[in-house]
């Protein structure tokens, strides 16, 4: 297992409760661009609609030229999340209540040769507890330096 690309700020943004892995639905320029790494889900958040999860605002930049052919692709389009409806009926009745939501964290090249999304449900930190994550995280690092 390999992870792709990260959205590094979901941990200081969200406080993680549950985390899932999703198939992705993607076509075949798209792999390839996400195989170099050109893509961003920093931005992106999962949405339920009538029993199935879509991914919204991924931005996976275009590949190029396909065997000599411009393929048309749409960048940030929507793209279907591969979940099991229990999964699904979760996330969903955890969204609708307050504060809850779901974002991806990372896109991962599986060991079965498939790129995988992993989500995670989550509840927005306000100003304070990232004031206060940041003060542990500075506090920890101290500690190290001291001891070793």
């Amino acid at each position: 297992m390999r992870i792709l690309v990260k959205n590094k700020k979901a941990f200081h943004n969200y406080e993680v409760i549950e985390r899932f892995e999703a198939g992705i639905s993607l076509i075949g320029p798209e792999v390839k661009s996400i195989m170099n790494g050109v893509c961003s889900i920093a931005e992106s958040f999962v949405k339920i609609k009538n029993g199935e999860a879509f991914i919204q605002q991924m931005h996976i930049t275009r590949y190029g030229k396909v065997d000599g052919f411009s393929v048309e692709m749409e960048e940030a389009r929507e793209r279907k999340l591969l979940l099991k409806k229990a999964e699904i009926k979760k996330l969903d009745k955890n969204i609708k209540e307050k504060g809850f939501t779901v974002i991806p964290l990372a896109l991962i090249y599986s060991d079965t040769r498939k790129i995988k999304l992993e989500i995670a449900l989550c509840r927005g930190k306000n100003k304070g507890d990232k004031r206060q994550d940041l003060k542990d995280k500075d506090e920890r690092r101290e500690l190290r330096r001291v001891i070793g």
